[in-house]
C-alpha cells in the first residue's frame, strides 16, 4: 500500500475526524479534518500538475512543522513525484547542493526568509524556475529573478480549488511500492550529505507493522509533533497516525512552548529524541534545586525510591537484560522483599513527587516513542520508574527510519526487538563471524525498509549495501539471550588508544551530560595514552552554585577560568565517570577544556542535534591539542 492510498481510504471512512492541530499567529490552536485536508491535497495536486510536476519529478519542500506542509508532501507523492525536504535552518549552500544536486525545478519555501535564500543561490540552480511561499504574510516586495516565477501558496489553493480531482485519484491508484517518495539529505555528521532515496513500498514496511509493538493506540487519539518533520523519524510517525486514524498537533520542542502544548492537547503519544527528555529531567532537578529544604530532600528520597522499585520490578518480572541464561527462581526470590518493603514508600512518593511530574505532560500522556539516538540508562530508567513510559525507537534515513523497537508491554531496558520483517546481523568486525549473545559487533540489515540507495551515487551505495542486499548501519549492537539487541556506539566513532584499547564515546558522554553543571560534552583521545574531554558548562546552573557557596566573579567570561569551576566540573567528572559507575580505567576523562559558547545546529550539531565529531575537531583543534 502507498501512503496517498492510505490517506485517501481513511478519508473516505472518517472525513468528520480530526486530523491536524496547528497554532495561529495568536497560539490559537485550529483543527482540520482528514476531508479538509483531502481537498487541499487534491487542489493544491492540480495547482502543481499545471507547473509541470508529474512522474518522477523531484520537488524541492523548504519547510519546517505546519499544515501546509503535510498537505504539500501528499500532494506531491499523489502525482507519483517525490519531494527532497529540509528543514528552515539550511544553510544557503546546502539548500545550493542539494537542489542543484537534484535539479529541482520547483521549490515550495516556507516564507520570505526562505524564498530570500533561494533566490541568492540561483545562479546554482539552473533548473529552477517556479518558487512556491506557503507563509505569504509580511511576503512584501519580491526581488525579481530572472527565470524564476513565484507564486503564493493560498492563491494556487484558490485558483485551483476542487474536493476531488479525478486525474489525481487515476494517479494515486497507480502508484506502486517501487515509486520514488522522498529524497531525503543525511544530516552530514560525518561529513558531505547524501540523498537517501525511499520508496512508497520502504514508508509500507514500517506502517503496516505498527501493530505488532502493541501500543494501546485507539483512533481519534492525539499526538504532539515537536521534531522536524522533514526527519525520516517524525515523518513515518505521521503517517502512522494517518493509518491510525488519529490526530496530529504541531508544537515546537522548545521548553515552555512544548510543556505548554502539552497541556493544552493533553496527547497520547510524542516522537521525541533524548535531548527533550534530558531538558525534561534537568528542568524539574533545577527547580527543586531552587525550592530546596525539605521539598529537595524529599525529592531525592523518593526518587531513589523510585529508581531502587524499578530495578527490583524489572528483576521481578525478568526485564533485566541478559546474555546469558538466568535463575528466575532466584531473580523472583532475590527481588520479593525489597520489591514488599518498598512498595509503601513507592505509592507515598507517587502522590508527593511522581504524579506531579506526570501531570506536567496531561493527563492522557501514554507513551514517548525516543529516536534519534539511544536513551541513556540514567534518563530511560528515571522517566519509567516514576511512571512515565518512554520506549527506544532505532534506525537510520537509510532504513525508513525503524529497524528496532521496544516492545510497549515487555518493556526491557536498554534493549529493543527487530522491527517489521527484518533479517538483522551482528558481524565481528575482527574476522566477519556472526555474533553470540553478549559480543559486541557491526550491525547489518535486510529488508522491506532498505532504501533504494543514494541520488546518483551508487559508488556511495555499493559501500554499504552488500551483493546480498545486506545494509551496513555503521552501529555497534549486541545480541541479548532473550534476542533483542541493543547499540553500544558507532564503528566509526570508536575511539583507540595508543595501548590498543577500544572505547565507545556516547555512553561516556551520556554520563557526564548527566551533570546539571555540563551542558554538552564530546569525548576525544584517537591514539593518545587517555581520554580527554570538551565541555560546554551549564553557565545558569553554575551561576547559581557560586552564588550559593559565595564565590565572586566580576563577568560570566570569569566563570571559565575560575579556579572553583574548574574544580566543580573536575569532580562531576569524577563522580560520573568512574568504576563504581561501570567505566574501566582507561574509559576515564583525565583532561578536560571548557568551552566558552553552546554547540549549534549546523556548525557543532546535525540537525537532529547529533555531535558532528568531523567538525568538532576542526573547530576546537586547538583546545583538543592541549589536552595532550
Amino acid at each position: 500500500m502507498t501512503v496517498p492510498y492510505l490517506f485517501e481510504e481513511k478519508c473516505k471512512e472518517h472525513p468528520e475526524y480530526i486530523f491536524l492541530m496547528e497554532k495561529d499567529k495568536s497560539g490559537k490552536f485550529h483543527e482540520f479534518t482528514y476531508g479538509d485536508v483531502r481537498s487541499l491535497v487534491h487542489s493544491f495536486a492540480r495547482a502543481l500538475r499545471n507547473l509541470g510536476v508529474g512522474k518522477g519529478s523531484l520537488v524541492g519542500l523548504l519547510s519546517d512543522n505546519r499544515s501546509a506542509w503535510m498537505v504539500s508532501d501528499l500532494a506531491i507523492m499523489s502525482l507519483g513525484a517525490a519531494d527532497v525536504p529540509r528543514g528552515r535552518d539550511s544553510t544557503a549552500a546546502e539548500a545550493a547542493f542539494i537542489y542543484g544536486t537534484t535539479e529541482a525545478e520547483v521549490v515550495i519555501c516556507e516564507n520570505r526568509d526562505q524564498l530570500l535564500k533561494m533566490l541568492s543561490v540561483k545562479e546554482s540552480l539552473p533548473a529552477l524556475k517556479n518558487l512556491i511561499v506557503l507563509d505569504s504574510d509580511r511576503l512584501g516586495e519580491i526581488p525579481e529573478c530572472e527565470g524564476v516565477t513565484v507564486y503564493c501558496y493560498e492563491d494556487l489553493i484558490e485558483a485551483n480549488r476542487t474536493d476531488e480531482d479525478p486525474m489525481l485519484l487515476k494517479s494515486i491508484n497507480e502508484l506502486t511500492e517501487d515509486d520514488l517518495a522522498t529524497v531525503i539529505f543525511t544530516s552530514g555528521t560525518t561529513g558531505e550529505p547524501k540523498g537517501v532515496m525511499l520508496t512508497q513500498g520502504n514508508f509500507d514496511g514500517i506502517i503496516r507493522n505498527i501493530d505488532t509493538v502493541h501500543f494501546p493506540t485507539a483512533p481519534r487519539q492525539r499526538w504532539l509533533s515537536v521534531l522536524p518533520v522533514w526527519h525520516s523519524f517524525e515523518r513515518i510517525l505521521q503517517y502512522i497516525v494517518i493509518y491510525l486514524e488519529s490526530t496530529i498537533a504541531y508544537s515546537k520542542p522548545i521548553g515552555k512552548i512544548m510543556l505548554g502544548d502539552l497541556k493544552r492537547i493533553n496527547p497520547h503519544f510524542m516522537g521525541s529524541v533524548p535531548r527533550i527528555w534530558e531538558s525534561v529531567k534537568s528542568a524539574v532537578y533545577a527547580q527543586m534545586k531552587k525550592e530546596g529544604g525539605f521539598k529537595k530532600k524529599a525529592f531525592d528520597f523518593f526518587v531513589a525510591v523510585a529508581m531502587e522499585h524499578y530495578k527490583y520490578s524489572n528483576m521481578f518480572h525478568g526485564l533485566t537484560r541478559r546474555y546469558t541464561k538466568r535463575n528466575r527462581a532466584a531473580e523472583v526470590l532475590c527481588s520479593f522483599l525489597p520489591l514488599l518493603l518498598l512498595k509503601p514508600l513507592y505509592k507515598l512518593g507517587d502522590v508527593m513527587v511522581y504524579s506531579q511530574i506526570r501531570n506536567k505532560l496531561g493527563t492522557n500522556f501514554t507513551c514517548g516513542i525516543s529516536g534519534g539516538g539511544s536513551l541513556s540508562p540514567q534518563i530511560d530508567d528515571f522517566f519509567n520508574a516514576i511512571g512515565i513510559t518512554l520506549v527506544d525507537g532505532y534506525g537510520l534515513t537509510e532504513t525508513s527510519p525503524v529497524i528496532g523497537i521496544r516492545l510497549f508491554a515487555k518493556r526491557r531496558p536498554g534493549t529493543m526487538i527487530p522491527y517489521g520483517d527484518v533479517d538483522i546481523r551482528i558481524v565481528s568486525l575482527e574476522d566477519g563471524h556472526l555474533c553470540s549473545p553478549g559480543e559486541k559487533g557491526e550491525l547489518h540489515i535486510k529488508g522491506d525498509q532498505v532504501m533504494k540507495g543514494y541520488y546518483k551515487r551508487p559508488d556511495l551505495t555499493e559501500k554499504v549495501i552488500d551483493k546480498e542486499g545486506y545494509f551496513n548501519t555503521g552501529d555497534l549492537a549486541v545480541w541479548t539471550y532473550d534476542h533483542e539487541y541493543h547499540i553500544v556506539g558507532r564503528s566509526k566513532d570508536t575511539i583507540v588508544l595508543s595501548g590498543g584499547e577500544n572505547l565507545e564515546p556516547v555512553p561516556i558522554e551520556a554520563a557526564l551530560n548527566e551533570s546539571e553543571y555540563i551542558e554538552a560534552s564530546v569525548v576525544v583521545g584517537q591514539d593518545q595514552k587517555y581520554l580527554g574531554a570538551l565541555i560546554v558548562p551549564a553557565v545558569q546552573a553554575i551561576e547559581y552554585y557560586l552564588k550559593q557557596n559565595r564565590i565572586y566573579y566580576v563577568n560570566r567570561d570569569d566563570i571559565f577560568t575560575l579556579p572553583e569551576v574548574h574544580a566543580l566540573i573536575e569532580n562531576e567528572i569524577r563522580e560520573r565517570v568512574s568504576s563504581k559507575n561501570g567505566f574501566k580505567s582507561f574509559e576515564q576523562i583525565y583532561k578536560f577544556a571548557l568551552l566558552k559558547k553552546s554547540f549549534e545546529v549546523n556548525n557543532e550539531l546535525s540537525s537532529k542535534q547529533e555531535i558532528k565529531r568531523f567538525q568538532v575537531a576542526k573547530l576546537y583543534e586547538k583546545e583538543i591539542a592541549s589536552l595532550f
